[in-house]
């Protein structure tokens, strides 16, 4: 995105480690491919790992490598929700929804000086175009032009041709911040309302186990209404089902289902060991 004026109003952005960028778009197409066939936790794995070790390098002030952590983050939260570890997905949501409202914030008080600089230098370009347009006219006068007439007539459409050329850059330059801007501000509100819905879902969730009395007879009734509601998407039966595991890995029934959506085998229970052969008494001579 090009979003500079001439030399003397550039705006210089900070530079930031590009490592997390570039690993998420190195990756992005695979961790989806993965959460998509139902494997949260490389996913998460991989993600995590990357927020740890190249997250607190990234720069505030580099709003594409913000961005880039967001969407990481959104990641880790999807992996977390595959897998059932709804309060660890939770609190990606957080650092995601945190982020976000920073990175609007800070693009907000970067981009409102540039956007000044923009508007100032397109009154004086146009006012100066103004000028320069009507000592054009003034020069097409009846009966012809002198040597030097031409040449200052060829001079000042070259100078309209900068102006010009220039508020149409500019020009250009704000559509595109106030693009940024409002993706920036949009992306704040659906991490802000994704938390919330999360938040509301676990405490659902608690108030329900209250009510069956126990985690164990809750997850049993669920399980039943969760195998039933097979119209849902795979992935979402998928997260629900690890969910349910989550808060009783000992029911049997959940575990099947879950199995059967992953396209695997019931696990078959461990042979009894045979008891070993009794001795026969020796004989005494």
């Amino acid at each position: 995105m090009n979003l500079f004026l001439p030399a003397l109003l550039t705006l210089v952005l900070p530079v930031s480690a590009q490592a997390l960028p570039e690993r998420f778009r190195e990756n992005r197409a695979a961790w989806e491919e993965s959460l998509e066939k139902g494997l949260g936790a490389p996913v998460r794995k991989a993600t995590e790992a990357l927020l740890q070790v190249e997250g607190p390098a990234i720069n505030v002030s580099d709003y594409n490598a913000m961005h880039a952590m967001v969407a990481v983050m959104n990641l880790a939260a999807r992996a977390c929700v595959l897998e059932g570890a709804w309060e660890e997905a939770i609190a990606h949501l957080e650092k995601a929804s945190q982020t976000a409202t920073e990175n609007e914030a800070a693009a907000e008080a970067t981009f409102s000086r540039l956007i000044k600089q923009h508007q100032e230098k397109l009154l004086d370009w146009r006012a100066e175009t103004t000028k320069q347009e009507q000592r054009l006219q003034a020069l097409d006068t009846p009966g012809g032009l002198t040597f030097e007439q031409i040449k200052l007539k060829g001079q000042i459409r070259g100078f309209l041709d900068e102006y010009r050329n220039a508020i149409a850059q500019s020009e250009k330059s704000l559509k595109e911040i106030d693009a940024l801007l409002g993706l920036l501000k949009k992306e704040k509100a659906v991490y802000a309302a994704s938390l919330a819905e999360w938040q509301g879902f676990l405490a659902k969730e608690r108030a329900e186990i209250a009510r069956t009395g126990s985690a164990a007879a809750y997850v049993a009734e669920k399980t039943e209404q969760v195998k039933a509601d097979d119209a849902r998407p795979r992935a979402e039966r998928l997260a629900y089902g690890h969910r349910l595991l989550h808060l009783d890995p000992a029911n049997p029934d959940t575990r099947r289902f879950v199995n059967g959506l992953m396209g695997k085998d019931d696990e078959a229970p461990a042979p009894t060991p045979k008891p070993a052969p009794r001795k026969s008494p020796r004989r005494r001579k």
